[in-house]
């Protein structure tokens, strides 16, 4: 799922306007009859008054042909024309002529106009601004947009809510603001945009769903995206099927390193989700504190302990096993003393989490000592505290490029789409829910790509699934328990079903020895 750039989408309509040879008032009637489909399949002719919000530009377009359809198959429609600005685009106008011809008459505000009244139970089309805005609205348009998100009405947006940017190609929210309608739910054409999964504002865009307008394959194949979003599909074909004569050596020694007196749970959750995604073996390196805790709930896991009795005053010697380091490790100067030199010891990739890196971020010249191709997974305060505070999610994006290109590291930054970031790429997650967003839950997620990169698997490859099925197991979760009740446990106990659900649409399940032979 590629996530075209302003400029890559203007590429692709033209594209797709030469290439197929139609005009672009052609490409827009089929863009916005997709979207009356849609909504058409949902509402079957309810009564349901319909208010549809047009600007005068190719988004406007979009709303006047969606008005068009629904004025044919019987809907309650009132169309109103936004009249932000003197010059209208050509499509537009055709199509407002078109409509005209069915006897539905729009009514036009005009700047300072405020919204007429509206049944609060109707539903409200945003078809105002596309990703042609390039600047904030003006006082008028904020206005306006003000009044729809106070209005109580479902909102619909057409392609992206009116004010938000398609990218940062040209305005900074930082320094320009944001003024946004906040859809219920978003239609987009061809492809999700960058705005739609960072926090600043993808709140805006509510559940969104991207139509099919039959873009040019010959573009958008060969077009090089910064990014992506992903999910199951691309989860499934890096998925290592197992083989009949294996043993638990062939899937990697995880070694789990942290703990300290009173955070031993940490380490629990990380040395679980390491067994649940599929590690040979675990070990667990801990402080002397956590020797029968470790081993009274965790009979799978071997331990092994350091010389400090409630912190870990040193750490094992590098050998032929996967590390995961953090995870309730504490930032006692004494750890940290003796963490930063160790860490220099590593040649392989590991995976650092929660106060391995705080311990860097006090030290920064450690960061030079993490192995290339180490998979880093800090929340947004950790991540503040390694690159520093940003303005944006622009500015965010920038100093975590500037990061993972400087220390040829993998970034994973969590968030409701968590991003996996190479010096390549970026990749936004699809799976997981607002019930994550409880204690332990990066712990697990930390010991899960810990226990995928034991396997064999790629580090950019255990970073993704690890994510995705991190998610997905809480997704499994919430069906039962609920957003509030969700815990780091549950988590875990869903590991096992997500992996499943990868194949619960094929007959015999997830693909086995001759599977593997195929390959």
């Amino acid at each position: 799922m590629k996530i075209l750039s302003r400029q890559q989408i203007y590429k692709a309509d033209k594209e797709t306007t030469r290439i197929q040879q139609i005009s672009s008032l052609e490409l827009m009637e089929r863009a916005a009859t997709r979207a009356f489909e849609w909504i058409h399949q949902r509402l079957q002719g309810s009564p349901v008054p319909i208010y549809l919000l047009c600007g005068i530009g190719n988004n406007g377009g979009d709303g006047l042909v969606i008005a068009r359809h629904l004025a044919e198959h019987g809907y309650h429609i009132e169309v109103f024309i936004v009249d932000y600005h003197p010059k209208r685009s050509p499509d537009f106008l055709e199509n407002l002529q078109a409509l005209k011809q069915r006897k539905v008459w729009p009514t036009t505000l005009e700047s300072g106009q405020a919204l007429p009244a509206m049944d609060p139970q109707g539903i409200l089309v945003d078809a105002i601004f596309g990703i042609g805005l390039s600047r904030v609205p003006d006082p008028w348009m904020k206005s306006v947009i003000d009044q729809i998100n106070s209005s109580g009405l479902f909102v619909l947006a057409i392609d992206l809510p009116s004010g938000m940017p398609a990218d940062f190609s040209d305005f900074d929210p930082a320094q320009n603001g944001l003024s946004m309608v906040h859809a219920q739910h978003t239609l987009t054409f061809g492809a999700p945009k960058l705005t739609f999964f960072l926090p600043e504002t993808g709140s805006a865009v509510g559940q969104w769903t991207v139509l099919d307008i039959g873009l040019a394959r010959e573009y958008t194949d060969a077009v090089q995206t910064e990014f992506s979003g992903y999910g199951a599909g691309l989860i499934r074909s890096l998925y290592r099927p197992r083989q009949k004569f294996t043993h638990k050596g062939s899937f990697g020694h995880l070694w789990v390193v942290g703990g300290s007196y009173g955070t031993m749970g940490a380490l629990q959750l990380a040395a679980r989700g390491g067994l649940r995604s599929g590690a040979g073996k675990v070990t667990a390196w801990t402080p002397q504190c956590g020797v029968d805790i470790l081993q009274g709930n965790l009979p799978e896991v071997m331990v092994r302990t350091g010389k400090g009795k409630k912190q870990l005053t040193d750490f094992p010697q590098a050998g032929k096993f996967t590390l995961v380091a953090g995870m309730g490790l504490g930032t006692a100067k004494v750890t940290a003393d003796a963490f930063v030199p160790w860490l220099k010891q590593w040649k392989q990739p590991v995976v650092l989490d929660a106060d391995a890196l705080n311990i860097l971020s006090q030290n920064p010249e450690g960061f030079n000592s993490v192995p290339a191709g180490s998979i880093l997974t800090p929340h947004p305060g950790e991540f503040a505290r390694m690159v520093g505070n940003w303005t944006s999610d622009a500015d965010k994006l920038e100093k975590a490029r500037n990061f993972v290109k400087q220390y040829s590291c993998i970034l994973v930054l969590k968030g409701a789409h968590t991003l996996v970031l190479d010096q390549h790429h970026g990749f936004f997650n699809t799976s997981g829910n607002p019930g994550m967003a409880t204690a332990g839950s990066g712990d697990v997620l930390a010991g899960m790509i810990g226990g995928l990169l034991a396997q064999g698997y790629e580090p950019v490859q255990a970073a993704l699934a690890g994510v995705y099925l991190h998610g997905l197991s809480a997704d499994i979760g919430v069906q039962k328990l609920g957003y509030e009740a969700l815990t780091a446990g549950d988590i875990i106990s869903g590991i096992g079903p997500a992996f499943v659900s990868l194949f619960q649409t094929a007959e015999s399940g997830p693909p086995q020895e001759e599977a593997a032979k195929e390959e």
